[in-house]
């Protein structure tokens, strides 16, 4: 089995879920993630902070460098991930299939480099 990283973006001009539409997403998501364990698919999962509380780490020049905000300034940005073990590529894009279904946002698939 190969490890996909399933990653959830939001862009700048996306609508922002009512206040009541909130609970029903949630629990989708975690049906979804429900759904993985029992399967066997699931090894990690998580949501991510709002990008403005994003600290950055530079430690490539002389004394590392701290600064608040995200790494980016970009229209795009990633809000939460999974991480799952799938036969191959199609099979991982089904499941971000899912996965996109649940959290009302596109999924990136990616492969973890093999050893």
């Amino acid at each position: 089995m190969t490890q996909y990283l399933l990653s959830v973006h939001h862009r700048a001009d996306d609508p922002v879920p009512a206040e009541d539409e909130m609970p029903a997403m949630f629990a989708a998501v975690d049906r979804f993630n429900s759904q993985l364990q029992e399967r066997g698919q699931w090894v990690f999962a998580g949501g991510l902070v709002d990008r403005g509380e994003a600290k950055v780490v530079d430690a490539t020049g002389d004394s590392p460098a701290v600064t608040d905000g995200p790494f980016s300034e970009a229209r795009e940005w990633l809000g939460g991930f999974w991480v799952v073990e799938a036969a191959d590529l199609d099979a991982a894009v089904a499941i971000a299939t899912e996965g996109s279904a649940a959290c009302s946002g596109p999924v990136e698939v990616r492969a973890f480099q093999a050893e």
